[in-house]
């Protein structure tokens, strides 16, 4: 008997939101090669292969590097509870959406957590972040590099050294950042990070590459009690990912890992810097057309990420059928704002493989269309010309 549920046949949308990105061709065609064994040779090789070019990714020496089976919540997951006993001083920055998940996860193991809080939008200074930490003594204090919620870029270094000042361990989300802009680990002094495979790195969602330093795997091979998430225990999941023990522990995402070897071979091949430049420029040239279309960005300049680009809607346009029209109209996939922001902001992302010139002449295209629609008062042309403009400068 035939089945009554359709193919799969999802419509092509060009992925232009907070995540996920667009996948390229080739790392698609390597989700679908023949999935072998969890602990074939040729799978074990290729778990090597993916740490040696995390370490690469992450800028970091740290032999524990991996890609934790899950999303990057799953990742944020991970540390947390490698990281935190129950009464542990976690202190937690919270300045958008993910900041405070990360809170409610530490407080869910049983941590004693601490929220410290700025607007969403807005970054935290070194002195303000030092007197908590001087006030609280944490164990663990976590912060948000890139926050998906509101486009804004969380400055680390000089706070990572209060933070090793005080003796407490950082960790740090770098889900957005992760492949998009400099994320310098051993540079930078963190002791655990975690990201998600969706967004710069431009595979499809389902791995969360995680990296902890010597200092982070002393913390959890001191822990007087049990890691509370068999799945999530990395003194467990190491064991398999080691190249010395290949101890079974579960039944890794083959396929997806084979996506993300080839994603991580794509980033290798285009090179760090040029990655981060190609992000930058992209960022700039929509910005102009944006900008002379009359939006205005919810974040400082200084504080901006290039790959989540955060616009204040004009007064008087419906948020909701702009994107619609987007979408049915044209097929590009931009976010709504979250928090605070629900129904003031659009998140338009220029991640990985998305962010390209073709993506932003048409979207700054297709979105003065929806914004005439909407009422909107513009000058027609004038966002791609001022993106072009912007383009032949860069180029000059």
């Amino acid at each position: 008997m035939s089945s009554s549920f359709p193919h799969v046949q999802p419509p092509r949308r060009v992925l232009m939101g907070p995540g996920p990105s667009d996948v390229a061709p080739q790392v698609l065609a390597a989700l679908a090669a023949p999935t072998v064994g969890h602990l074939d040779p040729y799978f074990l090789n290729l778990m090597d292969e993916v740490q040696q070019m995390l370490r690469t990714a992450f800028q970091t020496k740290n032999k524990l590097t991996l890609a934790v089976s899950g999303t990057g919540s799953a990742g944020m997951e991970a540390c947390v509870v490698n990281l935190v006993e129950p009464g542990d001083k976690v202190l937690v920055c919270v300045n958008g959406v993910f900041g405070g998940r990360m809170a409610d996860v530490a407080a869910r193991y049983g941590a004693d957590v601490k929220t410290i809080e700025r607007p969403f939008g807005e970054v935290f200074s070194t002195e303000e972040i030092q007197k908590a930490v001087e006030e609280f003594q944490p164990k663990v204090v976590g912060i948000v590099h890139a926050e998906t919620s509101t486009g804004a870029l969380q400055p680390i270094p000089e706070i990572s050294k209060v933070v090793h000042d005080a003796g407490a361990l950082l960790l740090m989300d770098c889900v957005t950042s992760l492949g998009g802009l400099p994320v310098e680990i051993d540079k930078w002094n963190v002791d655990a990070a975690y990201s998600g495979t969706q967004k710069c790195l431009s595979c499809p969602p389902g791995l969360a590459p995680v990296t902890f330093s010597d200092r982070a795997v002393a913390a959890m091979e001191a822990r007087s009690t049990k890691v509370a998430s068999w799945y999530l225990d990395m003194t467990m999941v190491r064991n398999y990912w080691s190249d010395q023990s290949r101890a079974y522990h579960h039944t890794a995402p083959i396929n997806m890992n084979y996506g993300l070897h080839q994603a991580l071979r794509d980033l290798l091949e285009e090179g760090l810097e040029n990655r981060f430049a190609r992000h930058q420029r992209n960022h700039q040239a929509l910005r102009s057309g944006l900008e002379a279309m009359g939006l205005k960005y919810t974040v400082a300049e200084e504080y901006r990420l290039p790959m989540l680009n955060a616009v204040t809607i004009p007064d008087g346009v419906d948020d909701k059928a702009v994107r619609g029209q987007l979408l049915n109209d044209f097929g590009i996939e931009i976010g709504r704002g979250l928090g605070p922001m629900a129904g003031k902001t659009w998140r338009i992302g220029l991640m990985g493989e998305a962010c390209t010139q073709r993506n932003v002449l048409l979207f700054l295209a297709a979105l003065e269309s929806c914004l005439q629609s909407a009422g909107h008062h513009l000058t027609p042309g004038a966002g791609v010309g001022a993106a072009n403009q912007a383009y032949s400068n860069l180029s000059a």
